[in-house]
């Protein structure tokens, strides 16, 4: 298994475009071959003084801190298949991302343990 995952700030007020847009964008990424896609809403993502959450993605005190991932078989097929995802056009018909995607942080990892 092979996991894209991703930390954003979304404004507060913008929960429900939010949720909108990302059960869309789900719906796009399984279509090109993602097992799995998840997204969560923070509830408990305390601010620190050395690092944090909301530091990494410069949280504003209006914005709430998402996470999610994507799970793919394997990491050619999700690199592969990410590329397709973003040209897919029904990602251009949803328009602007519901929060400053210049601040979202994402990455690719091999998973180690899944018990």
């Amino acid at each position: 298994m092979y996991v894209m995952t991703f930390v954003a700030a979304v404004p507060t007020a913008q929960k429900d475009a939010y949720l909108a847009h990302c059960s869309k964008a789900a719906e796009i990424f399984k279509s090109h071959g993602a097992l799995r896609v998840v997204e969560l809403w923070g509830a408990d993502v305390p601010a620190g003084t050395t690092t944090s959450y909301p530091m990494a993605v410069a949280a504003k005190e209006d914005e709430t801190v998402v996470t999610g991932w994507q799970e793919w078989p394997d990491k050619a097929t999700c690199d592969a298949n990410v590329e397709n995802a973003m040209r897919d056009p029904r990602l251009a018909e949803m328009g602007a991302l519901p929060f400053d995607g210049a601040r979202l942080i994402y990455g690719g990892f091999e998973t180690l343990v899944d018990v």
